[in-house]
C-alpha cells in the first residue's frame, strides 16, 4: 500500500493536535482542583511567582502549568514580562462555575474514562456490561458539574416554557418526579424556580442520592424536595404532573419498560420531559465534533451501563429522535414531539 505523503502529514498534524488536547485535559482538571484558573482570572495578569503566591503551590509547578496552558491557547501570555492572563471568554469557560459554558467538570468525566478503560476493555472481551455505579467517583462529580451549567442556563428559561402548559402548572403547584437525578442538580434548579410545587428526585445509585440530599440541605431546600433511591422502572408515586429524565433514558437497559412505568405514574394530562444528547437519526449526520464527544462517551459509559442491566437494549448516546420516539410510543404514549433543542441536547415532550 502506497502512502500519500501529503495526506499522511495532514493526518499526523491532526493526531499531534489531538494528543496535545488529551494531555492538556489532565492539566485542566489540575488547574480547576487547585484554583489556578480562578486565581488567574481574578488577580491576573500574573507571573508564575504571583500565581504560586495566590494559590499556595510551588512556583516551579506553576511555571510549567502556565506554559502548558498558554501553548494550548487556553490562557494568554505576554512573552516580554512572562505574565499570564485570561480573556473574559477564557474565564467564562475555565473559572466561572455559574457560566453556561463552564467546562472543567466535563474534563473530570474524561478523566474517569481513562481510569476505567481497563474495565471497559474487559467488558468488550467478555460481552458483559459495566454499570454506572461501578465507575470512578470523578464521573459522578464531573457529570453534575458539567451538566449543571447547561441546566442552569436553559431549564427554567427555555425548556420548561417549551412544554405545553407545564410552566403554568409549576407556578400554581405541581407534583414532579426527576428520574435518574444523580446528584440532584436538575431537581434543585426546578425546586428553586417553582416554590409552590412538590419535587421528588429518584436514582438507583445510593451514593448519588446521599450527595443530592446533602446538597439540598446545604441550599436550604431539604423541606421542598425529597430524594429517594429507586430505579426508572420502580420509582414510587402516582399522579405526577411532570416526570423528567435528564440525559439518562439512553443509559437504561430497558427504556421501554421505563416508559411504561412513567405512563402509569403520570396524570392523564401529565407530561414526560425527556432531555437527551443531541443527535440526528443517521450515522453520517453525527460525524461531527458533537457526535465525536457523544459517541466516545457512549462507548465508555452509556452503552456499557445499558448492557449491564436487564434487557440491555443499548440505545447509546446518539440514538436519535426517531429511535427515541419508537421507545416512547411502545411505552404507551400517544403524543411525542421535539419541544426545543440546543447544540448539545434534544428536549422531547411525550403525553399519554
Amino acid at each position: 500500500m502506497t502512502l500519500n505523503e501529503d495526506k499522511l502529514h495532514e493526518f499526523m498534524g491532526k493526531m499531534v493536535g489531538d494528543m496535545g488536547a488529551a494531555m492538556s485535559g489532565a492539566l485542566i482538571v489540575l488547574g480547576d482542583r487547585l484554583g489556578l484558573f480562578k486565581a488567574l482570572a481574578k488577580e491576573g495578569p500574573l507571573d508564575s511567582a504571583g500565581l504560586a503566591a495566590c494559590t499556595g503551590v510551588l512556583e516551579r509547578y506553576a511555571r510549567e502549568w502556565l506554559a502548558a496552558m498558554a501553548a494550548s491557547g487556553y490562557i494568554a501570555v505576554d512573552t516580554n514580562t512572562l505574565k499570564y492572563s485570561m480573556s473574559p471568554e477564557q474565564a467564562a469557560v475555565f473559572a466561572d462555575e455559574s457560566s453556561p459554558v463552564f467546562v472543567p467538570g466535563g474534563y473530570e468525566v474524561v478523566g474517569s474514562v481513562y481510569r476505567d478503560e481497563p474495565k471497559i476493555a474487559e467488558a468488550f472481551r467478555n460481552g458483559k456490561g459495566f454499570g454506572w455505579h461501578e465507575h470512578s467517583q470523578c464521573l459522578f462529580r464531573g457529570t453534575e458539574r458539567f451538566f449543571k451549567a447547561g441546566y442552569a442556563a436553559n431549564l427554567v428559561a427555555n425548556w420548561i416554557p417549551a412544554l405545553e402548559g407545564v410552566h403554568e402548572k409549576l407556578d400554581r403547584g405541581a407534583r414532579v418526579a426527576d428520574i435518574g437525578c444523580g446528584h440532584g442538580a436538575s431537581t434543585r434548579i426546578l425546586a428553586k424556580a417553582f416554590p409552590n410545587s412538590e419535587f421528588h428526585g429518584f436514582d438507583y445509585h445510593p451514593d448519588s442520592i446521599g450527595h443530592a440530599r446533602a446538597a439540598a440541605l446545604a441550599e436550604n431546600l431539604d423541606g421542598r424536595l425529597q430524594f429517594h433511591t429507586a430505579s426508572a422502572k420502580d420509582f414510587p408515586g402516582r399522579d405526577y404532573d411532570l416526570i423528567a429524565f435528564f440525559d439518562c433514558l439512553h443509559d437504561m437497559g430497558d427504556p421501554i419498560g421505563a416508559a411504561r412505568h412513567v405512563h402509569q405514574a403520570l396524570k392523564p394530562d401529565g407530561t414526560w420531559m425527556i432531555v437527551e444528547p443531541f443527535a440526528h437519526d443517521h450515522l453520517e449526520q453525527n460525524l461531527n465534533p458533537i457526535g465525536r464527544i457523544y459517541y466516545a462517551a457512549s462507548t465508555m459509559i452509556c452503552t456499557p451501563a445499558s448492557l449491564s442491566q436487564e434487557v440491555g437494549l443499548g440505545l447509546g448516546a446518539q440514538a436519535g429522535e426517531e429511535t427515541l420516539r419508537r421507545v416512547v410510543m411502545e411505552g404507551g404514549f400517544t403524543r411525542f414531539r421535539r419541544a426545543t433543542e440546543t447544540p448539545f441536547n434534544l428536549i422531547l415532550e411525550a403525553r399519554p
